[in-house]
């Protein structure tokens, strides 16, 4: 089933590249190790032109992640990154102010 999501190294092979750095950076090795193998399951959907936001696994419907969840922001040189990361697995991957509107994800 996962193998149906592309990996986001073949949509946005830069993306990574600079996750990795940034969260090897911040001391996240094991994290940065696994953004290689992110999937793009779903976009966000907010709509928001400025929000290249999606989510690398399933949410769980009408609830918090839970207990295990923890947020990692990330430092780049423009927008915004930040991961929502449930007990060692990269969960989602905010993307603001980064790809611009003219970026889509291949939904």
């Amino acid at each position: 089933m996962e193998q149906d999501h592309p990996l986001v190294r073949e949509v946005f092979p830069d993306l990574v590249t600079e996750l990795i750095t940034l969260l090897e950076h911040e001391g996240e090795r094991e994290l940065a190790v696994c953004a290689w193998d992110l999937r793009l399951v779903e976009e966000c959907g907010c709509g928001d032109d400025f929000c290249q936001s999606f989510r690398t696994a399933p949410h769980p419907q009408g609830r918090p992640y839970g207990a295990g969840h923890r947020c990692v922001p990330l430092l780049p040189s423009r927008g915004m990154l930040c991961l929502d990361v449930v007990d060692g697995r990269i969960m989602y991957v905010e993307v603001l102010d980064r790809l611009g509107s003219s970026a889509q994800l291949p939904y």
